[in-house]
């Protein structure tokens, strides 16, 4: 009796451990992967205003193949030939999709954010990087090349806040030139709070989330102390900086100056970095300086502006790309 329950048991074991064996080998198990297959529906992609709602171009793909069946996430990348998609632009694919069709305003600021040129086309290689996991190495399709020019889309959101009276309809705003979501400008904060709105509504605003960061969520942003400031915004990012930048005039001319006090110009949020002042002058001089310090500042060549008379002036400086130099105008009113 013992040795056939001795039996019975052997083969039950047996019996078990080949069933362990039969399901172990039925484990899905990731392979390194292969890319998918991406197609382009045009080579060359010139945009202006009359493609803005129409398509442009079409991308086509297949997906990657890790070993087994698997959610892949698809991402398209974007980056400039050469460049070995060193920092590429990415745009998530939705799942499944086979295809990824763009209108003229979409890929305008896909390609925008690449800083490529507007004023003759560039060579632009675009791949699929797929993945599975995050423990796992994405693979990346074969890669085309589109020969392409996007056109300046100058763009501008709006900054209401405690300095204005929170009104979206008046408020100062930030210029994005090209349109490729980094929105620069230079408002005259009181120390108090702010946001950001893309439109001259309340409809979507962005506060602080902490860390440089902006969400729809977040709290007002805090200007910190009083003063101009330029604020960029990168609304690819998610992300602000706030510095210090204000220019201002100084001198004999200025009334109650007497090269000891600055008087602060007003930033015109206009792309052609100009600051202006409409002020009461008397005959003398006077200079351009930033942030109330000699380390920078703007006369006439080597010389002083000269004011040769009393009266009412309208002066204009503007500057160039090094924000350290420019020119000015100063015209009577």
């Amino acid at each position: 009796m013992k040795s056939i329950l001795f039996k019975s048991m052997a083969l039950s074991l047996i019996a078990l451990s080949l069933w362990s064996c039969k399901k172990d080998e039925t484990k899905a198990i990731a392979t390194s992967g292969t890319g998918g297959a991406l197609q382009t529906s045009a080579t060359s992609v010139v945009l202006d205003k009359s493609k803005l709602t129409t398509n442009v171009v079409t991308f086509s793909l297949t997906d990657a193949n890790f070993g087994y069946q698997a959610a892949v996430s698809n991402t398209l990348q974007l980056a400039v030939k050469g460049t070995n998609f060193a920092a590429p632009k990415e745009t998530i694919l939705d799942a499944k999709a086979t295809t990824k069709a763009y209108n003229g305003l979409d890929f305008n600021n896909l390609l925008l954010s690449l800083g490529i040129s507007t004023s003759a086309n560039t060579d632009v290689e675009i791949r699929i990087k797929s993945s599975i996991s995050t423990s796992t190495a994405p693979v990346y399709s074969n890669v085309v090349t589109i020969s392409t020019r996007p056109f300046p889309l100058t763009a501008w959101i709006y900054v209401p806040g405690n300095y204005q009276g929170w009104n979206p309809a008046t408020a100062d705003s930030l210029i994005s030139p090209t349109g490729n979501g980094v929105y620069t400008g230079i408002i005259a904060f009181d120390g108090d709070k702010f946001k950001i709105t893309p439109a001259k509504k309340w409809d979507i605003a962005y506060g602080d989330a902490g860390g440089g960061k902006i969400s729809t969520s977040g709290a007002d942003i805090n200007s910190v102390s009083k003063g101009a400031k330029q604020l960029v915004v990168d609304l690819n990012a998610n992300t602000f900086t706030l510095t210090p930048l204000v220019w201002s005039i100084i001198g004999n001319a200025v009334p109650g100056s007497d090269w000891s006090v600055d008087t602060d110009m007003k930033f015109i949020n206009d792309g052609k970095n100009s600051w202006t002042i409409t002020i009461p002058l008397t005959a003398g001089e006077l200079k351009f300086r930033l942030n109330h310090d000699w380390g920078t500042s703007i006369g006439d060549g080597s010389g002083n502006v000269v004011i040769a008379s009393a009266g009412t002036y309208k002066i204009t400086l503007t500057l160039n790309a090094d924000g350290k130099t420019g020119s000015f105008t100063s015209v009577k009113q």
